[in-house]
């Protein structure tokens, strides 16, 4: 694009005329400065009453997020997309109330837990799919689940 302006033409057919007129060089100068560009705007558009987020798009009530988008009242959670009620998580997709969790999708109620998919209840899990009320991968009643894991959280200082 070799302009001096760090916009590309408002008219989207002369735009895309200059990008397909770029060599090899020129095109990874202006991926490069896109990247750049990306990475130092700390905007948070299409957000609402989110506070100390950075990098976050149609968020809601989120604190200390960042790099998130369309998530909800999130804590202090990083690459989360249409999450709600996450603190302290990771790289979550479409997952509610999990803590201190990464690389989860679709799962709910998750404490220390990675990679699961469509669970539920689960705390300190890795690599499970569609599992429901399971501790360190082990399977328990819906009733011992709840009685090991208030323990657990309490020992944890996960419980106020």
């Amino acid at each position: 694009m070799a302009r001096d302006s760090s916009k590309p033409p408002s008219d989207p057919d002369a735009a895309r005329a200059l990008v397909a007129s770029l060599d090899k060089r020129r095109f990874l100068d202006e991926l490069g400065r896109l990247t750049q560009s990306f990475a130092t705007d700390s905007g948070n558009p299409g957000s609402y009453a989110c506070t100390d987020c950075v990098r976050c798009a149609n968020c809601m009530f989120c604190q200390s997020c960042e790099a998130c988008y369309g998530s909800t009242h999130c804590v202090r959670c990083e690459l989360c997309n249409n999450c709600s009620h996450c603190v302290d998580s990771r790289s979550l997709h479409g997952c509610a109330y999990c803590v201190q969790s990464e690389n989860c999708t679709s799962s709910a109620y998750v404490v220390y837990s990675r990679s699961l998919s469509d669970c539920t209840y689960c705390f300190g899990c890795v690599g499970l799919s569609k599992k429901d009320f399971h501790i360190l991968n082990v399977p328990f009643t819906r009733q011992a689940y709840f009685e090991v894991t208030a323990r657990l959280k309490k020992e944890l200082g996960l419980t106020p």
